[in-house]
């Protein structure tokens, strides 16, 4: 076995400072005389970037031809571990053929606003199913030997500005929201690096953030890789040494070199921090040369997995019965897109790909199939002769499929949206077919949630996101039935974008962006402010259906360290074969917790034939329970009764049980003057307390049991005492202020 600690001993100094940033744009330094090999990093989210020679972070320059998977938009909404733990694997054995030791990826930003041109990158609104589809992800890619950098940490949630904004988040928002996926990533998958982002938090440089790097992503999540800079995020290179950030990237031209060297000189910086980061690059390099193999690009088979993946992740959103069509159905193809389709984002994800299917190239040759261009792709403007020509088809037809969806040029790397709204030649279009012809179809091609004004005028949609190279050949299979959808959506599709929670905080200021909406973002406010929404999160359509039934826990009455387990019934009632999306939510039923209505905590996704029925199991932990606490600074379980609900998506009403958690923690409490009667009421340790001063209070405004004047209701009058301060209660007992702060002292002793 390879002993790192003694190598880093052999180095000099300058060879370690030399070490921790790259030899170019995507490669390590190598030390020949030690041994040590410069490796590559590459991007590829959902597809091999590697570029040769002229290195880019923004995909300008062209990259090796590769296969482009669905983005993560899009694979999301399959709900299934197993899709990404395959995909993650083939992209780990395309890494090993082309001498790729990172995959710089997936994406584990959460989607807080709909505008983030990012945003088909990552996964979701939701953490807990981004921590687990990333988790399967890494998982996948690590078991070929090849390291990932799970990104963009931490709330990296904007495109604008986003190299010098400080994201403002309160420590509970960013412990339920922005930090678990990457926390369940860390605990559950182990990534062996990670890649650190552009923006401040709370004022503090991401990749100079000691709480963030050492106290919460190693000291307590037991992170041991090392953590890389997004390209060039890097401000002061001795503070991000001492954070924990232990790569730069790019190279920085010997600049970080001499700063380090400067800082160990003027002991600034201890040699021994040096060391650390030295060592953790190293045990990830050889890990990677440890774990080398010759393998061959299948380009074939992973276009034909990009496939079954893209299948596997549309959304059915609307069928009145028109779909599946049928072979010998009269069909106009409606769209640029059909022939010209949107399959992936802009930016450092780019992929050149191997080979692009668009849906015109599966059923050109098809008998009954006619097309129409009916927009520009080159600009929004209206061609009424492009819409008269598409008309004509679709009036002569059985069933017209429109495709329409978002240009490159609405949603990229390096900037965001500023509407939510497809193009308005494409709204133009679908209105007009939908007009002469009942039986229309929408399919959409998009990275993020777009408007459907013309949502009623036509009978089904069906949601595709970015899928991929293979998209036509999907896309054809989806609509004629040959594979039944099963994706459901992993974020909300509000109608319009004033309704999204973070819609008069984003994107900032240019210097600070304010998270006011705390944990109720996404359909954790939608649900909770009962608003109407055009989609629910983890809604989809089938063309079979699923009945729900014999919900069951194995306890009703448990303590906040015990599991629960549940199960269900899931019976394909249907007449073909489908996947259902088992979906898990828990809810507090605490009148005043400012909680969610509900949150997602658990999906199975199954397989079932017509007629048959399937048992479904989840284990619940305290976490599936628990919010964060920041008295205690750790994850608390409030007593009392909680609801379990199987259901179809956030909105679905389910199967529901109840249950009741006691919690075995206690919270911190401090009593002072301020503190309302309610509160101490409330907590067992001063109830007692409490309640005697309660009735001295009573006994001074109702003196010989005097009956209430009808003024002052039992309510009114509880309410008050309830909201008064301790100081209030001078005024009507026998109590000097001095008084009260002894027993204050003593409440605090006890």
């Amino acid at each position: 076995m390879r002993d790192i600690k003694a190598l880093v001993a052999e180095m000099t100094v300058e060879e370690k400072a030399g070490l921790c940033s790259g030899a170019d744009f995507w490669h390590t330094k190598g030390i020949d005389r030690l041994g040590i090999p410069s490796v590559m990093l590459s991007d590829g989210p959902h597809g091999l970037r590697k570029q040769d020679d002229k290195g880019d972070h923004l995909g300008i320059n062209e990259s090796i031809q590769a296969v482009c998977f669905p983005a993560a938009s899009c694979t999301s909404n399959s709900f299934d571990r197993n899709l990404l733990r395959e995909m993650g694997r083939t992209i780990g054995q395309e890494c090993q053929a082309e001498e790729v030791s990172v995959v710089l990826g997936p994406g584990l930003n959460i989607k807080r606003s709909p505008l983030c041109g990012r945003n088909f990158e990552y996964f979701s609104e939701d953490p807990y199913l981004t921590g687990q589809l990333a988790s399967a992800f890494v998982q996948g890619v690590q078991s070929e030997g090849v390291a990932t950098s799970p990104k963009h940490f931490a709330v990296n949630n904007q495109e604008n500005w986003r190299m010098s904004i400080s994201a403002e988040v309160d420590q509970q928002t960013l412990r339920e929201i922005y930090l678990p996926a990457f926390e369940t990533v860390v605990k559950e998958a182990q990534p062996k690096t990670i890649m650190s982002s552009y923006n401040l938090i709370n004022g503090v440089y991401a990749s100079e953030n000691r709480w963030l790097l050492t106290d919460v992503l190693r000291k307590e999540w037991g992170f041991n890789g090392y953590v890389v800079s997004d390209w060039g995020a890097v401000d002061r290179r001795v503070d991000a040494i001492k954070a924990g950030l232990d790569l730069e990237m790019p190279s920085s031209n010997g600049y970080s070199e001499s700063e380090i060297l400067a800082a160990i000189t003027s002991g600034q910086l201890e040699e021994a921090e040096l060391d650390k980061a030295v060592i953790r690059l190293l045990t990830v390099i050889f890990d990677y040369v440890d774990h080398k193999k010759e393998l061959v690009f299948d380009y074939e088979g992973d276009h034909q997995k990009a496939r079954h993946i893209a299948e596997e992740s549309a959304v059915l959103l609307k069928n009145e019965g028109v779909l599946p069509l049928a072979k010998d159905q009269q069909t106009a193809i409606i769209g640029e897109f059909a022939r010209t389709p949107r399959y992936q984002g802009g930016g450092s994800s780019h992929v050149n790909p191997y080979k692009v299917i668009s849906a015109w190239d599966v059923v050109k040759d098809q008998a009954g199939i006619n097309f129409a261009q009916g927009y520009s792709l080159e600009n929004e403007e209206i061609n009424q002769e492009l819409i008269d020509e598409a008309v004509l088809v679709a009036q002569n037809s059985d069933v017209a499929v429109v495709f329409a969806g978002l240009p490159e040029s609405f949603e990229s790397e390096g900037y965001d949206r500023t509407h939510i709204q497809l193009p308005a030649n494409q709204n133009a279009l679908i209105s007009a077919v939908a007009a002469v012809n009942p039986n229309t179809v929408v399919v959409l091609q998009n990275g993020a949630v777009v408007a459907m004004p013309w949502h009623d005028e036509v009978s089904a949609i069906l949601e595709m996101y970015l899928a991929g190279e293979a998209v036509g050949q999907a896309t054809i299979n989806l609509l004629y039935g040959t594979v039944n959808p099963s994706g459901r959506l992993a974020e909300t599709f509000p109608y319009k974008l004033e309704d999204n929670p973070s819609y008069l905080n984003f994107p900032g200021n240019g210097r600070t962006v304010e998270y006011r909406e705390s944990i109720f973002m996404g359909y954790r406010y939608y649900d909770k402010k009962k608003m109407a929404v055009q989609y629910p999160f983890g809604y989809g359509l089938s063309y079979t259906n699923f009945a729900y039934s014999n919900l069951t826990v194995s306890s009703d009455n448990l303590l906040d360290t015990d599991t629960l387990s549940v199960k269900v019934t899931v019976t394909n009632v249907g007449k073909i074969a489908g996947k259902e999306v088992v979906q898990l939510y828990v809810s507090s039923l605490e009148e005043k917790a400012e909680r969610p209505v509900r949150e997602l905590k658990g999906f199975e996704k199954i397989f079932l034939q017509p007629g048959e029925s399937q048992v479904v199991g989840f284990t619940l932990s305290k976490r599936s329970f628990a919010q964060f606490n920041t008295d205690l600074n750790d994850w608390y379980v409030p007593t009392g009764d909680y609801e379990v609900t199987i259901c179809r998506h956030s909105r679905d009403e389910g199967l529901v049980k109840t249950v009741r958690l006691t919690s075995t923690q206690t919270l911190p409490y401090q009593v002072h003057r301020n503190s309302t009667f309610g509160e101490l009421i409330d907590n067992p340790k001063t109830r007692d307390w409490a309640m005697t001063l309660k009735a001295k209070v009573d006994a001074f405004f109702h003196p010989d049991g005097v009956e209430k004047s009808s003024a002052v209701s039992d309510d009114m009058g509880d309410s008050i005492f309830r909201n008064m301060p301790l100081r209030g209660v001078i005024s009507f007992v026998n109590m000097t202020s001095q008084e009260l702060d002894a027993a204050i002292a003593d409440l605090n002793r006890n």
